[in-house]
């Protein structure tokens, strides 16, 4: 288990790792902030994201990349709307989708699936099986980072399942602190959503 976390990282800078150890941390915080609907969920991702555009760009995961760029845009967005929303007692409310806004999120879905493909096929790179994987959790990963950025309790449903999908993902491709990451995700989305439902239950009983 160790020589799996570790044998990826021998060959590599050490600031590379010291910036993936700040992405791991950032990343775990912003999950965390985002449970407790706290808006510091968009700086902290902010800076995970950011950096993981440069180390992922680095390392040739052009449908990841996509993932966390796309990431840095949305938390921009969604600070705005988040701070938008006015005081702690009157901030944007968590709320269920709209059918107008399934169907959005379906068509973000299919969207970024073949946008993805694309920018694979403009970039000359052969796509393998876990490129596809890619393609799926890229898509996944959208809807949800929209939903959230609107407070839709759905986005946990779509980061758990995308969680899901990368874990083994990033276990395959030898990328040990990234599999552990999002392992974490996915336990903290599974309890972001109990948090979120009681939340919503709570006020829909008023």
């Amino acid at each position: 288990m160790i020589d799996f976390f570790l044998d990826y990282y021998k060959g590599i800078p050490l600031w590379h790792i010291v910036l993936e150890f700040i992405t791991f941390v950032f990343g775990i915080l912003s999950v965390w902030f985002a449970k407790k609907e706290n808006i510091w969920v968009y700086p902290t991702g902010l800076i995970a994201t950011a950096i993981s555009v440069y180390l992922l760009y680095v390392a040739g995961y052009i449908g990841d990349m996509i993932i966390n760029f796309y990431f840095s845009i949305m938390s921009i967005y969604g600070w705005y709307v988040w701070a938008k929303g006015g005081t702690a007692e009157n901030n944007l409310p968590i709320t269920r989708t709209t059918f107008n806004e399934k169907i959005i999120g379906i068509l973000l879905f299919i969207v970024t699936v073949f946008v993805v493909f694309g920018i694979y096929k403009y970039f000359g790179r052969k796509i393998e099986p876990d490129n596809y994987v890619d393609m799926i959790s890229s898509g996944i990963f959208f809807a949800g980072m929209w939903y959230m950025a609107r407070k839709k309790i759905e986005n946990w449903t779509l980061w758990i399942i995308g969680d899901i999908i990368v874990v083994p993902l990033y276990a395959y491709r030898n990328l040990g602190m990234l599999s552990l990451q999002y392992l974490i995700f996915t336990i903290l989305a599974i309890s972001a959503y109990l948090e979120w439902r009681k939340i919503l239950d709570s006020k829909s009983q008023l």
